[in-house]
């Protein structure tokens, strides 16, 4: 009878009722909500450090860059990690990682020693995410995932887009330092709920360790994501030769690691994932809404505080609705697509995220701010309904054996999407605004500036509408995944 009642004898532990799998995902969610939230808590203080350390924009901004940059480096070495540590073993020495970068970063009596902090920050959220995704695939089955992902979206979400207005509040009142100071107590807070509750789920295989795909790795995506990264610092952008040489370096980097990964018995990430076509769709359906949500994140401020001339408190304000709606509709996104497929959320959904960067595409001088309110709204709730399930519907599709991989090569996705995506539509919005005041009878009066901005902005709409109708045509060929699992052990059973 008791041999009844061990945890293995559920192929899920969500199926196990003597297993509490609430405790387990409150203490993961905890120390990812307050990791992430630290990627943009940082934003708003930039100006702040700037006049604290007496440094200059291009060396501040290594807070942000540097972060990204870490963060590729560590993502790809977390399926290798997946498979020699423990989860309870993994989360702990992620979190305490996390808490020293922290602490470090909010005692920094110079700007350097505050740079180390945040580069160890970077180092333990890099790897935590990867963690978090293979721990929910392994405790829970496909016909559940898509609500936990969902809770995990509205993390994702959610903590950046009240980390800038949090920080502004912080900074003004409190001080820069407060920024990490008030991240410890929940840091610990999760450490030792963790320590209580966390089990272990995952299987240590302790697979070998190629030294030679780490440094590919490491090479290649830190220097695509410094690269990219690196290109707005100059007037040159990508043709700067120190840019496009970093971006040659990483590419070919990359190459290399590609085709060690596929020669290698025991890869450090392994490619095979690919061959699922549903993890293959996700990974696309996720690219090319990274690349919409970053259009709209990043040149929409731009857009407002400059054409429309609004303040900056007031562009963060227009954007915090659709930010928060997108974290709260997560999980009834993730419900949905429990209960009816992909199929239902994602081809309504692509087409309103089209529909929505066609009426972006025509943003003028005179366009009222309810338009954008409305529009970003429209975006987010889009997004909600798309990447997440994409992700999830993806990684269901996949073995066990390969979920450490699937969530690395998704994580590690992420940042250089983003760095890749920030650069290249900034680039796009300044060569066409350099073009346009080319033209113009006077290029240093502010109307022609603001004329040629929006014309900017357009193009990059425009290029990301033509991305979105993409999206809804891969939207046609998505179906539910299931996994292979069984599939591919039939013949030994």
């Amino acid at each position: 009878m008791s041999d009844n009642n061990k945890p293995k004898k559920y192929e899920y532990l969500a199926d196990d009722p003597n297993v509490k799998v609430a405790p387990i995902m409150i203490s993961l969610i905890i120390g990812a909500f307050f990791a992430i939230l630290n990627e943009t808590l940082l934003n708003i203080a930039l100006t702040t450090l700037m006049e604290e350390f007496h440094v200059s924009i291009t060396t501040v901004q290594w807070m942000a860059t540097g972060f990204m940059l870490v963060m590729g480096i560590v993502i790809p070495a977390s399926a290798l990690l997946m498979q020699w540590f423990t989860t309870r073993q993994l989360f702990l020495g992620t979190m305490i990682i996390f808490v020293i970068g922290t602490t470090i970063s909010a005692i920094a009596p110079t700007f350097p020693i505050l740079l180390v902090g945040r580069f160890i920050q970077a180092a333990g959220t890099g790897i935590l995410m990867p963690i978090i995704f293979n721990v929910f695939l392994l405790i829970f089955p496909p016909s559940k995932r898509g609500k936990v992902m969902g809770l995990v979206g509205l993390v994702i979400m959610f903590a950046p887009a009240i980390g800038p207005t949090l920080s502004g509040v912080i900074v003004e009142y409190l001080g820069w330092r407060y920024l990490f100071i008030t991240v410890i107590p929940f840091a610990l807070f999760s450490i030792l709920f963790a320590l209580k509750y966390l089990v272990n789920v995952s299987e240590v295989t302790k697979p070998k360790v190629d030294v030679l795909s780490l440094v590919f790795s490491s090479i290649g995506f830190g220097a695509i994501v410094y690269g990219f990264s690196s290109a707005g610092e100059s007037e040159a952008g990508f043709l700067n030769p120190k840019v496009y040489s970093i971006i040659i370096i990483g590419v070919i980097s990359v190459v290399l690691f590609v085709i060690r990964q596929l020669k290698l018995d025991e890869p450090i990430m392994d490619l095979r994932v690919f061959r699922y076509p549903m993890f293959t769709h996700g990974m696309l359906m996720f690219l090319i809404i990274i690349m919409a949500m970053f259009a709209s994140e990043i040149i929409l401020p731009i857009y407002m505080q400059g054409p429309l001339a609004l303040a900056a408190a007031t562009a963060g304000l227009v954007l915090l609705p659709g930010s928060i709606l997108n974290g709260v509709m997560s999980p009834f996104m993730g419900g949905l697509f429990d209960k009816y497929g992909p199929r239902v959320l994602m081809i309504p959904a692509t087409i309103v995220l089209s529909g929505t960067m066609f009426l972006m595409s025509r943003l003028s001088l005179t366009t009222p701010l309810w338009v954008v309110v409305v529009g970003y709204i429209l975006l987010m709730l889009s997004v909600s309904a798309i990447m997440m399930p994409a992700e999830t519907n993806g990684l269901n599709q996949l073995p066990k054996r390969l979920y450490p991989h699937g969530t690395a090569i998704m994580s590690t996705l992420q940042p250089v999407a983003g760095a890749v995506g920030v650069s290249v539509f900034i680039s796009i919005m300044n060569a066409k605004q350099r073009n346009i005041l080319q033209l113009s009878d006077d290029p240093t009066n502010i109307a022609n500036i603001n004329v040629a901005m929006v014309s900017g902005v357009e193009l990059v709409y425009l290029i990301s509408f033509i991305l979105s109708i993409v999206a809804v045509i891969l939207a046609f060929f998505v179906y539910r995944a299931k996994p292979e699992e069984k599939l591919e052990f039939q013949g030994n059973d």
